[in-house]
């Protein structure tokens, strides 16, 4: 048997993360044609072709996407025993919030990753919205937090750009009547999200009204589930059973919004620091496979 090498699958995983060999060249700091020998010398170690000529670029074969699933595990294992090594010192606890489009979806893979790396470090989560989890940062209440908008702060590490979506049940057709004022599924004021949608209706000269409004996300989405409106989010966290209403519907295009992680300008224990940089590199996987589903 023979051992594949590190180097080129964490290539790989960059090309296919980053969509393309010249900028994963670029990520890893080799050249095309320093890439390209290391895509031949796996192909060879493996005995497949992995890639094929799809128009001007290159797609996967049967067999990359084998060798791509696990070269993302090998990579995780041996990055998460270097990390364990590094962070046996590392103690104490971080308090930590983020919103709920987050907490179901993403955050039980975070929580893992740096528990199994430093177990010695005692994790308090907070789900809130977005100001509330400014309020409580600025307030020494959380070290780290991360929320859409957030404003012009100076704190505020920028993760993504995410473009806002209608979202509505299935079938759709059940909320949007042309005839008729939309019926907006919104939070209670403040509320970035009900302002952008508001804006947005009003800037397209279309009638609106308020159905339901709620304090939570959960609640947010049985409404809409129910077929009482639709409403404006992005795509992450998104139920399954709720569906992206795009511009065919008639519905007016919709801002982007800032996702930031936010420290309040303090520094962090090294158990925070090791946490922040965790979320980060974690976080941009999981906006990335957000985005493809919207594209869809």
């Amino acid at each position: 048997m023979r051992n594949l090498d590190m180097d080129i699958l964490r290539t790989l995983v960059a090309a296919q993360d980053l969509g393309g060999f010249n900028r994963a060249a670029d990520q890893v700091g080799r050249s095309q044609s320093a890439v390209s020998q290391q895509v031949r010398k796996l192909e060879e170690q493996v005995g497949e072709a992995l890639f094929r000529k799809e128009g001007r670029g290159l797609v996967p074969t049967e067999a990359g996407d084998v060798i791509l699933r696990y070269a993302r595990r090998i990579l995780d294992l041996n990055d998460e025993a270097i990390a364990a090594v590094r962070g046996i010192a590392i103690a104490g606890t971080v308090r930590f919030g983020l919103p709920s489009d987050l907490a179901e979806t993403w955050l039980p893979k975070v929580l893992g990753h740096f528990k199994r790396a430093h177990p010695a470090v005692l994790i308090e989560v907070v789900v809130e919205r977005n100001a509330l989890l400014l309020e409580r940062l600025d307030k020494g209440q959380l070290d780290l937090a991360i929320a859409f908008g957030g404003g012009p702060r100076a704190d505020a590490h920028q993760l993504a750009e995410l473009p806002m979506t209608w979202i509505g049940p299935v079938p759709k057709e059940s909320v949007i009547k042309t005839s008729e004022p939309i019926s907006l599924v919104v939070y209670s004021p403040p509320c970035f999200f009900r302002q952008a949608s508001i804006d947005a209706l009003d800037k397209a000269g279309i009638a609106w009204h308020t159905s339901f409004t709620s304090t939570s996300l959960h609640g947010l989405w049985a409404a809409v589930d129910a077929g009482l409106g639709i409403t404006l989010r992005t795509v992450v966290g998104l139920p399954r059973s709720l569906t992206v209403l795009h511009e065919s519907s008639g519905l007016p295009p919709a801002p982007t919004i800032r996702l930031a992680l936010h420290d309040a300008g303090r520094e962090l224990s090294p158990a925070a620091e090791r946490l922040k940089a965790i979320l980060v590199e974690t976080l941009a996987d999981s906006l990335h496979g957000a985005n493809r589903a919207l594209a869809r």
